[in-house]
């Protein structure tokens, strides 16, 4: 698949790149594996707002996807790949041997017909999930397990790519997308290969029309504001951030600055952080 500029023939057209979906063979969803969910507008059960400049946007149901990958040694057949409106990735439809019906996060070169399995016997191909420690060192994954049994968390958005590096005991060593390398239990389950539709991140909407559509409302840069609405706020003209460090509305450190928590329980298993 291959993005599509378009022709500026509108000012909303002039610098739109759009995705052809020349890759999806069914237009309707499986109604068994779909669920509603109520729109928040960002805010919690007491009516706040708690994540801003979210609201509005199209109806969607959500598929239900299969990331723990259990149902092992049954045969599965691919019947159909399809558009997925609450991720950038494509989904499978499957049709276990059984009768049973699931979608799985479609992997790069899957194809309609195409048979995957899960399970510690299943093969290395695109599609097949497997426990860690019956994967080959140097093999591409994704949709990696952090806990045994817990489902895939890691490497499931469009393009993603993990590769196993080693293994060290009871633990796999994986390399992350980001660069960082971290230990993974040996038992968590991967899918082989890498996740599909890579060209997703070349798509550019063109107009905050179509931003809208997606739910997300206009943001509001904070050197714009006042100085009682945010810290960068305040100034004559046309002013900078006008501190040391830029930092968000509540004065935590943003734009790039590292938030992690020094001692958190799972920072012993990362091995090599991220390049900055």
């Amino acid at each position: 698949m291959a993005v599509k500029p378009r022709r500026p023939l509108t000012p909303g057209q002039r610098f739109r790149v759009d995705d052809p979906y020349d890759d999806l063979t069914a237009s309707k969803p499986e109604k068994s594996l779909l669920r509603r969910i109520k729109k928040h507008a960002g805010r919690n059960n007491s009516g706040k707002i708690t994540m801003r400049h979210r609201g509005g946007g199209n109806k969607k149901f959500y598929r239900l996807i299969d990331f723990k990958r259990i149902k092992d040694n049954v045969p599965a057949k691919v019947v159909s790949i399809e558009y997925d409106p609450f991720r950038n990735a494509r989904i499978a439809l499957l049709h276990y041997a059984d009768g049973e019906k699931s979608y799985i996060i479609a992997p790069l070169k899957i194809k309609v017909g195409d048979e995957v399995m899960s399970g510690p016997e299943a093969e290395i191909r695109p599609g097949c999930a497997l426990p860690m420690k019956n994967i080959p060192v140097g093999t591409t994954i994704h949709n990696v397990e952090l806990n045994p049994g817990k489902g895939g968390q890691m490497g499931r958005s469009a393009g993603s790519v993990i590769v196993l590096v080693a293994k060290e005991g009871n633990f796999g060593i994986i390399k992350l997308p980001s660069g960082e390398q971290r230990m993974v239990n040996i038992n968590c389950r991967a899918s082989i290969g890498q996740v599909g539709n890579p060209d997703a991140k070349n798509v550019i909407l063109g107009k905050a029309g179509r931003m809208r559509h997606l739910g997300r409302r206009p943001m509001n840069r904070g050197t714009s504001m006042n100085p009682c609405d945010h810290p960068h706020g305040g100034g004559e003209g046309r002013a900078g951030v006008g501190r040391k460090r830029p930092v968000s509305k509540w004065g935590k450190p943003a734009q790039g600055a590292l938030t992690r928590h020094n001692r958190k329980g799972s920072s012993k298993f990362i091995l090599a952080r991220r390049p900055k």
